[in-house]
């Protein structure tokens, strides 16, 4: 996963809660930063008297119109989760301006109040604190901890700190952040390739963390801000109708944890005991069976004597089509849904063919317990065929990045709070508004596998 590139149309429906820390009892009279949860403005609720502090409690009004942009809340780092507010505020990406906060949110909200925008959520910035939103309370609260070096005492911890930090670990798993809701028949991906090209030969070779929009072309930032103000100012407009959220959470539920434990099972299969290793490797065949069952057709059958596994590729058409196929056919599409559905193919594409392919070369080996089964096996073989598996299943988990797949192994003991670098750096996978799969799926049409998409 690669944050920074993704800007998506968004509101925050009526009576949504919204916390801002107040220096001073002074109401907000320009734009500035909410929280979601308490426990995240209290961490900046402060007087310089330490009596006591001053917390601002909202309510939505009204849904408020919203730009999110896919980043790191508020860790504000220069090593790439600010590049898209950076091309919007600045008009391309300025490292040396990334901790210039009040004159990024006043920026963006005189870009904004053009399309009636009332914030922007990387983390919440509100432009207005009269416009859309009511006063639950404004309250001077009891001191909490003080604010600063944590005592040395250990049986005094530093509460207001850690509870800032959990209560955003709550998003951190789909779907996110529930209260924020995104329009995705208007998302904005600078992994785009037929919106962005001058990227594509900029990012070739590099790790997905290093890829940046540091050297985007001027061209291309005009087709972002176009397409951008296409969204913010469209009106009745014909969508597909598609749960793109529901349908992308679809594709990782089904192969997220079957891929996992193939991964795992291959790690264990090979044994200086036989009997262990082709017992181990059976039990892969049944998990590849397991995700192929519902395309696996009576009629595909391998001929007697082949080594060819092109018997298999209905198998495979069935597999890499079914989530997507009936919707080609919409009559009525957004270009941000085409692109997902390009994504959301090549996606789908690309597991079926991994997937079936290992299966197919199963069978021929005699692996399958229903298909071509065989009571005396190729040990040779068999462990050859083991050391294919695990460097296709590592590919492809490589490739597809989700972000299911980035947490602490073993688990974390239930006193551990673990924050995956969300402050160390800025690479924390989409997790505010559970988009987890987006950038991901745009990001595949720009990039290419070892081996081709394709069943050959």
């Amino acid at each position: 996963m690669r944050n920074g590139h993704t800007i998506v149309l968004g509101t925050i429906p009526t009576g949504t809660l919204l916390y801002h820390g107040a220096i001073r009892n002074r109401f907000p009279t320009t734009p500035d930063w909410v929280a979601m949860d308490p426990e995240e403005s209290t961490f900046f609720c402060r007087e310089p008297s330490e009596e006591g502090c001053w917390h601002l409690t909202l309510s939505t009004a009204h849904p408020l119109k919203i730009v999110y942009f896919d980043g790191s809340s508020a860790a504000k780092l220069d090593a790439g989760c600010m590049d898209a507010q950076d091309i919007i505020t600045w008009g391309k990406v300025l490292p040396e301006r990334t901790i210039m906060e009040i004159e990024r949110i006043n920026a963006l909200c005189q870009w904004g109040e053009q399309y009636g925008l009332d914030g922007f959520v990387s983390e919440v910035m509100l432009c207005n604190f009269t416009s859309g939103v009511r006063v639950v309370s404004f309250s001077k609260l009891a001191n909490p901890d003080p604010r600063g070096i944590p005592p040395r005492d250990s049986s005094r911890p530093f509460p207001r700190l850690f509870e800032s930090v959990h209560a955003g670990s709550w998003y951190n798993r789909f779907p996110g952040d529930t209260r924020i809701k995104l329009d995705l028949t208007g998302l904005v991906s600078f992994y785009d390739t037929e919106l962005v090209p001058s990227l594509v030969a900029e990012r070739f070779g590099k790790e997905r963390w290093d890829h940046r929009l540091l050297n985007i072309s001027d061209d291309d930032i005009l087709n972002v801000k176009v397409r951008l103000t296409e969204v913010l100012t469209r009106r009745e407009t014909c969508t597909s109708g598609v749960d793109w959220m529901s349908l992308l959470r679809t594709i990782v539920n089904r192969y997220a944890e079957r891929l996992e434990l193939m991964q795992y099972l291959l790690n264990t299969s090979l044994s200086n005991d036989t009997s262990q290793m082709i017992a181990t490797t059976k039990r892969a065949q049944v998990q590849l069976r397991i995700m192929l069952t519902p395309y696996i057709l009576f009629s595909a059958v391998p001929e007697q004597g082949s080594e060819s596994i092109d018997w298999a590729q209905p198998i495979f058409k069935l597999c890499a089509t079914s989530h997507t196929e009936s919707i080609t056919y919409s009559p009525c599409m957004t270009p941000s849904e085409r692109l997902l559905l390009r994504a959301t193919e090549q996606t789908t594409k690309e597991i079926c063919r991994v997937v079936t392919r290992m299966w197919a070369s199963g069978v021929l080996l005699g692996l399958d317990g229903f298909l071509n089964s065989k009571a005396n096996l190729d040990t040779i073989a068999v462990a050859a065929l083991i050391y294919k598996w695990k460097a296709e299943v590592s590919s492809l988990m490589y490739w597809l990045d989700w972000s299911v797949w980035v947490k602490c192994q073993p688990d974390c003991s239930p006193e551990v709070c673990s924050t995956i670098s969300s402050y160390a750096d800025c690479y924390k996978y989409l997790a505010l508004v559970g988009n987890v799969l987006l950038d991901h799926l745009a990001r595949q049409l720009s990039e290419e596998r070892t081996n081709p998409a394709t069943w050959a």
